[in-house]
């Protein structure tokens, strides 16, 4: 009985370190979906501590599925016949454990759940157009740099948008007849990330 608590706690644990784990970049997508963009970057901080939190999801899971796969000892015969419960049943297990790797895997993944929303744009005059590099902070994955790109997709006249986690930057270009760089600067600012002003 203390084997099958124990196999229940460690399959928890490893599921909420493998959501955990991605927490950075699971907010963007949930701030896209309901609209509200300033809370995307909250738990950036977390990032830091990915790598401790995968390894703690796979070994708490890995322990899990130890003590539900290892041999009975003999005299844990009293309960034999009894049905076990739904948490220890290898479909459990098997449940937390795909969850648990979609769950890590997401920062790979979550550039799907971002509509294209790159317009079409008519450049009138080469001279209008203008690229302006800015320095970013607290994105994390490419989940982040996904959601600055759909910030600065919404305004009128952006011709392209790169970001990048790794540089800490977004380079845009865009017609400065339609849209500003303080326009650009507010709508990376407004996902949470932070326009660094040198």
């Amino acid at each position: 009985m203390k084997t099958e608590k124990t196999s229940k706690n460690a399959a928890y644990t490893g599921l909420f370190a493998a959501v955990a784990a991605s927490s950075c970049c699971i907010p963007p997508v949930i701030a896209l979906i309901a609209g509200v963009g300033g809370s995307a970057s909250a738990l950036s901080w977390m990032e830091p501590f990915r790598p401790y939190l995968i390894g703690l999801a796979v070994i708490a899971i890995g322990y899990a599925w130890y003590a539900y796969l290892k041999p009975k000892k003999a005299d844990d015969c009293c309960e034999v016949d009894a049905k076990p419960k739904w948490y220890q049943t290898k479909g459990f297990l098997i449940g937390i454990t795909l969850f648990a790797a979609i769950s890590i895997s997401f920062p790979y993944y979550a550039h799907i759940f971002y509509p294209n929303n790159k317009k079409e744009v008519v450049v009138v005059n080469q001279s209008d157009i203008q690229t302006v590099n800015f320095d970013v902070k607290g994105m994390t994955c490419a989940s982040c740099e996904e959601h600055v790109k759909h910030a600065v997709n919404e305004l009128e006249g952006i011709v392209n948008v790169a970001a990048s986690f790794e540089k800490a930057n977004a380079e845009v270009e865009f017609d400065n007849t339609k849209t500003s760089k303080e326009d650009i600067e507010k709508a990376i600012n407004s996902t949470g990330y932070k326009v660094i002003n040198k």
